[in-house]
């Protein structure tokens, strides 16, 4: 099966502590997209996003820096393995943070649907989030 990598970098306007927590925070992940996510304080445990729509397994977390897990939907081919999920934090500017997000093993007929979904479903929800004053 034919696989693509999809590679997004957006800029969030609050600091990587608090762009880490929204993603790897069970309550906050939940908060910000709006559907019950479930996602393990270590890794190695099985995680799922937009009410089970996603799940994987966490393979790192690493606090105001980043993350590691497989990935795949619902609507996944059942022959295709998991994709890979690396999200990178630094810091941009005095108080934003830069996310650098590398998904790949994406089956190849889905992944200019997913690069739109991660834009749509992702990163313009976590952007309003972050930008409420308790966000820091």
């Amino acid at each position: 099966m034919k696989t693509r990598t999809i590679r997004q970098t957006v800029l969030l306007p609050a600091p990587p502590a608090a762009v880490y927590r929204a993603l790897a925070d069970s309550k906050e992940h939940s908060a910000f997209t709006g559907s019950k996510a479930k996602i393990p304080r270590r890794a190695g445990g099985r995680m799922t996003a937009y009410g089970g729509y996603i799940s994987g397994k966490v393979f790192g977390l690493w606090p105001g820096m980043g993350l590691l897990q497989t990935w795949r939907t619902t609507e996944w081919p059942r022959d295709a393995p998991d994709s890979r999920l690396e999200i990178r934090l630094s810091p941009a500017g005095k108080k934003g943070t830069r996310l650098t997000m590398i998904h790949s093993e994406v089956p190849a007929a889905q992944a200019s649907r997913y690069a739109g979904g991660w834009r749509a479903f992702y990163w313009a929800p976590l952007r309003r989030y972050l930008k409420r004053p308790s966000a820091e």
